[in-house]
This record gives C-alpha cells, sequence and structure tokens, in this order.
C-alpha cells in the first residue's frame, strides 16, 4: 500500500485557494466543482477560466462548458448567504463584497474526448485543470489545494487516480487532497480517474508511472516500460550529461486506449495521451507494428516538451496570457525541434533501428514535400500564424500552410548536419539544446519564473555554440521557404537520398475520403489534374466515363488509363450534377528514400556515428 505523501505541506504563511472536484454525474458527464477562498477582495472578487490551453494554440473558450454557477459565503449564524454573481465577459465572473470566506460551486460539462480539456463517462474521468478550475484573480500565487473526490455508487469502488500532482492528504493513486505552488502549477498537472493498468520503471533514479485506460487485451505493460526506459533516460542525458538529473521528482505517462486516436498534450511533470489500442503491445507478440513505433515516437515527443517548451519557452510564453493569443514566430524552435529528436531518441536508444528511423525520415520529407504551401509560408510565419491557421485547417490548407512541426523537424536536422559537418563533429544541435536549458530552462521553475528566449536572440545564441555563421541558414529555410536540401546534407554522413521515378500511373492529384458509400474529394492539391480540370474539395464522385465510383476511390477505374488520357467525371457538388472533362496526370507523391552507402569513408562514419549514437558523444 502506498505511504502518505510527506513532501508536499502548506506554507504557514500562504492562504490557500481550495478546490473540491467530483464526478458528480457520470451518465450526464458533469463535474461538480467548489471553489472556497478564505480572504476574497474587500470591493469583490473576480473569477476567470483560461481561454486555451498551453501547449495546444488555439483559443477554446473552455467557460462555454460551465452549466451552472452559484456563489454564497457563512453568516454570523452559520447559514448559508447567497452572494451575488455577475459575468463579466465570456469567461470571468464578478462576486459581490462579502465578509469571510467566499464559496463558489459551478458544474463543469465534460465531453471532450482529447487531451486538452475534459471528459467524464461512466469507464473514467479525465480533465485539465485549465478547463475545470476557475482562478482567483489577485491571489494566483497562493498555494492550491485540491481535494478529489470519488463518485457515488459501487461501480466506482475500485477507481483510482492518477497525476503528478504532489498529495497533501492522499495516498499514491488515491482519492483525497492534492496541492499545488501556485495556480500555474495547478493547471499543470492534469488527473486521470478510472481503473487503469499501472507500471513503475526509474530513468536516472526518477520514478516514472505508465498509466493505461481503457480495455485493452493481453497488454505488454513490461515490454513498454523496458522501451520507454532507455528513451527517457537518452533525454536526461543529453541535456544534462554529467549529472543524469532529470528536471521533476516523478513522471506520469497517462494514456486513454481507444479504438482509433492519436494525440498527445505535454505538462512540467507528465503527459496526455490517446491512441489507437491497437498500436500497443501484445504480450508474446515481439514484433515491433508501426503503430507501436508511432505510439513510442508519441512518447518520446511529449517527454522532450518536459525540457524544450515547458522549461526552456519563447518570450512570448514567459509568462502565458491564458486569456488571448500569445504570438511567437518560433514554435518550429519548440515544436519542430521536439518533433526531431523525438524519433532521434528513439534510434539512439536503439528502440528502432538505423533502417527504421531513416524510414520514418523518407516519410516526413515525403509530407513535407506533398503540400504547395510550403513554398508560400515560412516556418517562422507558420509558428505566429497556428491561432488561426494551423489549428484551423480547412480543405486547402494543404495549398496554403506548412507545419512548423514537419518542416520544422527538417529545418532542425538540417542544422544539426550543418553543424556537425562543418564543425567535424566537434559540435552539435545537443549543444546548442543543452545551451538553451543551462540558460533559459534549468531554473525556470526553481526560481519562481524564469525568462523565456527573445526571438531576436536565437540566431546569435546558435551562432556562438556552434561557432558557425548560420544568418543565411535562417534567412532561407526558417525565414524563407526554401526546402532543406537533405540529400546533400546527409551525404558527408555516408547516407545516400534518392527520389525513385513515379509511377507511370495516372493520377487526379487528390486526397479521398469515404463518405457512407461515397467517394467524397477532401482536399485537391494544387496544379492536379482535378485541380486543372475544375473539380473541388467536397465533390463527390459518382462516374467516372460512365461507371460508378466506389466508395474506396476511383485508382481501379483509373489503372485502365494512361497518363495524358482525358476522362469525363461526373460528380455532385452539393445537390447538382455536374460534369467534367479531366486530362490525367502523372502521380506527383514524392517518394524520397534514404539508406545507408554500402562502403562509408571513415570521415563519414565518425559523423554518422555521432549523429545517431548516444546523446552528447562526439
Amino acid at each position: 500500500m502506498p505511504k502518505l505523501s510527506s513532501s508536499a505541506s502548506i506554507p504557514a504563511s500562504n492562504n490557500p485557494i481550495r478546490y473540491s472536484i467530483v464526478p458528480q454525474d457520470p451518465a450526464a458527464h458533469l463535474f461538480t466543482v467548489t471553489l472556497t477562498v478564505d480572504h476574497p477582495a474587500p470591493d469583490g472578487q473576480a473569477f476567470i477560466l483560461p481561454a486555451w490551453i498551453p501547449g495546444s494554440y488555439m483559443v477554446r473558450e473552455f467557460a462555454r462548458h460551465i452549466v451552472e454557477i452559484a456563489a454564497h459565503t457563512i453568516n454570523a449564524g452559520g447559514r448559508a448567504k447567497k452572494i451575488p454573481l455577475i459575468k463579466r465577459d465570456k469567461h470571468s465572473w464578478q462576486a459581490a463584497a462579502c465578509d469571510g470566506p467566499l464559496t463558489l460551486t459551478y458544474q463543469v460539462y465534460a465531453w471532450d474526448l482529447s487531451v486538452r480539456a475534459a471528459h467524464l463517462d461512466q469507464t473514467h474521468a479525465f480533465f485539465n485543470g485549465s478547463s475545470v478550475f476557475l482562478r482567483v484573480q489577485g491571489q494566483e500565487q497562493s498555494p492550491h489545494i485540491v481535494d478529489i473526490r470519488q463518485p457515488d455508487g459501487a461501480a466506482f469502488k475500485s477507481w483510482r487516480v492518477a497525476t503528478a500532482m504532489p498529495e497533501l492528504k492522499a495516498r499514491r493513486y488515491g482519492f483525497g487532497t492534492y496541492i499545488a505552488g501556485d495556480y500555474d502549477e495547478l493547471i499543470d498537472h492534469p488527473v486521470e480517474m478510472g481503473n487503469f493498468a499501472l507500471l513503475t520503471f526509474e530513468a536516472h533514479g526518477v520514478p516514472h508511472d505508465i498509466v493505461i485506460t481503457g480495455q485493452v487485451p493481453n497488454l505488454d505493460l513490461q515490454r513498454l516500460a523496458d522501451d520507454l526506459q532507455p528513451v527517457c533516460e537518452a533525454q536526461i542525458a543529453l541535456f544534462e550529461p554529467k549529472t543524469r538529473r532529470a528536471p521533476m521528482q516523478r513522471y506520469v505517462f497517462m494514456t486513454l486506449a481507444v479504438g482509433d486516436g492519436y494525440g498527445g498534450l505535454e505538462h512540467r511533470a507528465s503527459t496526455a495521451l490517446i491512441c489507437a489500442r491497437g498500436d500497443l503491445p501484445v504480450k508474446g507478440k515481439a514484433e515491433q507494428t508501426d503503430g507501436y513505433r508511432t505510439y513510442l515516437g508519441l512518447c518520446s515527443h511529449e517527454y522532450f516538451h518536459t525540457w524544450n517548451v515547458k522549461r526552456i519557452k519563447p518570450a512570448a510564453f514567459a509568462p502565458y496570457d491564458l486569456q488571448v493569443e500569445n504570438y511567437t514566430s518560433l514554435l518550429w524552435l519548440f515544436e519542430g525541434f521536439t518533433s526531431y529528436y523525438d524519433d532521434l531518441m528513439l534510434a539512439r536508444s536503439g528502440r528502432i533501428d538505423a533502417e527504421a528511423y531513416l524510414k520514418l525520415l523518407a516519410k516526413t520529407v515525403n509530407s513535407v514535400l506533398r503540400g504547395s504551401g510550403r513554398g508560400k509560408q515560412s516556418v517562422a510565419e507558420s509558428s505566429f500564424d497556428a491561432w488561426v491557421k494551423y489549428y484551423r485547417q480547412d480543405e486547402n490548407a494543404g495549398n496554403a500552410i506548412v507545419s512548423y512541426y514537419t518542416k520544422g523537424s527538417l529545418v532542425a536536422m538540417g542544422l544539426d548536419l550543418t553543424i556537425r559537418a562543418e564543425t567535424g563533429g566537434r559540435k552539435s544541435l545537443d549543444d546548442v539544446m543543452r545551451a538553451l536549458w543551462q540558460r533559459y530552462g534549468r531554473d525556470f521553475f526553481s526560481a519562481g519564473g524564469g525568462r523565456g528566449i527573445a526571438e531576436s536572440d536565437v540566431l546569435e545564441l546558435f551562432e556562438e555554440i556552434s561557432g558557425l555563421k548560420l544568418g543565411p541558414y535562417f534567412k532561407r529555410y526558417i525565414h524563407g521557404t526554401d526546402d532543406v536540401p537533405l540529400a546533400a546534407l546527409l551525404a558527408p554522413f555516408g547516407i545516400a537520398a534518392s527520389e525513385p521515378a513515379s509511377a507511370n500511373k495516372p493520377d487526379l492529384g487528390v486526397r479521398m475520403a469515404a463518405d457512407g458509400g461515397d467517394c467524397r474529394i477532401a482536399a485537391v492539391h494544387e496544379g492536379g489534374a482535378a485541380h486543372k480540370g475544375g473539380l473541388s474539395a467536397g465533390d463527390k464522385l459518382v462516374a467516372l466515363d460512365g461507371l460508378r465510383v466506389p466508395a474506396s476511390g476511383p485508382d481501379g477505374l483509373l489503372s485502365r488509363y494512361k497518363i495524358g488520357d482525358t476522362v469525363a467525371l461526373h460528380v455532385f457538388r452539393r445537390d447538382e450534377l455536374l460534369q467534367f472533362p479531366v486530362r490525367l496526370k502523372g502521380d506527383a507523391t514524392p517518394k524520397w528514400a534514404f539508406k545507408i552507402a554500402a562502403r562509408p569513408a571513415a570521415a563519414a562514419k565518425r559523423l554518422y556515428g555521432g549523429w545517431l549514437g548516444k546523446p552528447g558523444s562526439k
């Protein structure tokens, strides 16, 4: 039986903000939250709910899920007295002035099956604090105590609690009170409740919990721990090669396994994940499936964020303003670089081999080259526009924007390869990341709120640490739209890049989606046959030269034609039947591949070993 925590206590000089949260009605997806302020503002206390959650750059208006809210105090006779509560705007309330403790009681509708907000039903409960805990304006720096309560009913007696929030009066994984040093910490510890699989491993002396919620037959939890442990240790060693000291006292991987899903969100000592249950390892099956490899990459990505964005931050995020958009042009550094290191850490820790790593690289390169938007938007612009473009993509996104995740990862790789090659392996991107950690991240929380890196300081730091003039690289590939020349950059490492000839088959240049029994165009690629022929996203393909197009798509029919042929396509656009003559073009899907040279030179072997070897190796 876990022992009561002895590390968390309430500072004597502070009056804590006190919450309780209970899954009040799982069938109706309602949490009931109470919030008590011992010393409300004399002229009336204001309460505010965040509009967005760090790591997901879109205003989500969490306050829209508050169903009922009321305020009261206890009068001299010990009876509850209602306090008027006025809504000031879409996410804040103002309570009238009152003497003594003020308590708010409100219900939160929780039916967002994602890592961003809150979800509750009879199978489990999950919440991020930013979607359920109102902020007490002016008292954000006080300790915040949360009483996490068990739902009523025999069906919930076996439920447990998973969170990285320190226990105050609770057993590890049990219901009871937990404590955070301030409001920012409170909302940076997501909570999972339910019946979950649990296993703990240590990475450089720090306990790491794996929590899997959802039905997963024959789950091989030990294999997952065996695979994650070296990945975590590799990342700790990258940032702290001498001390091997992790920046947290405990870490929790929280995963909800569903039929089909994928996503993750980073926090200071945990991550919330969603995956398809088929992606998790199965007892007795040793092969590494593509789905399991993808899941390990997701875990690696969110874990790397423990350093890169949770502690090393852009200046615009230090501190966050959770009521409005926080603009920065640096998400290519914080998300793109993390996307580069996630799979790289799988390779360095031996979880995937070099061949698998190069296949993942080719997949990323091809996905970036597929979109013509990469020639119209730089990764710096993509970062700044995340609030209105990346997180609100439409059917034209591939033709208009570039991902600061995927192209950002190629930018990171290009910088790493450039620094390694031009310094003979003496320096690398690892050195830059360590410098960022030492100057901006190591003491971010312990110092009571550190500083973020200014956009104007990034190039200077990269040049200082590498000893190279990197201005032209930044201009072309970060602030410009040129493609990173990975083929040329990989050659000194003994890796050959090739673009096989496109298959001699016709292609419409579209992305299809099944829509019931119909075949719907989800996106039209700029310059492709469909674009030139007049087809649009949303069109439902009915027939090709008089033959019905199945829901699976037109590829079978197209196989009887050659490039240059013109076909008649009948489509429904809305409720109108239209016909378009379309001249077929060749398959333009990028097909880059990478492979290790059969007999690389000695210099290439040294560079290759330093790159895919252990963190910090030269």
